[in-house]
């Protein structure tokens, strides 16, 4: 069994397995990544990077989904 690591997503505790990266984060989380934008430790992270930055102990995430409707 992984480890699993303590993180905050939108201002709530969460736990993750070591290792996640920020794209297996969002398919955890349910979200579909064209949707969304995520604020990652205080900075605008680009999609670019998601498959390859992996989540550490105390990470921090805003993360919006974008609704269309009208």
């Amino acid at each position: 069994m992984k480890n699993t690591i303590q993180i905050e997503v939108n201002g709530e505790k969460r736990e993750t397995p070591s290792g996640t990266t920020i794209r297996c984060l969002l398919d955890q989380l349910g979200l579909h990544a064209g949707r969304v934008a995520i604020e990652y430790n205080r900075e605008i992270l680009p999609k670019a990077e998601w498959e390859t930055t992996e989540i550490a102990p105390g990470d921090t995430f805003e993360i919006v989904q974008f609704v269309g409707g009208g």
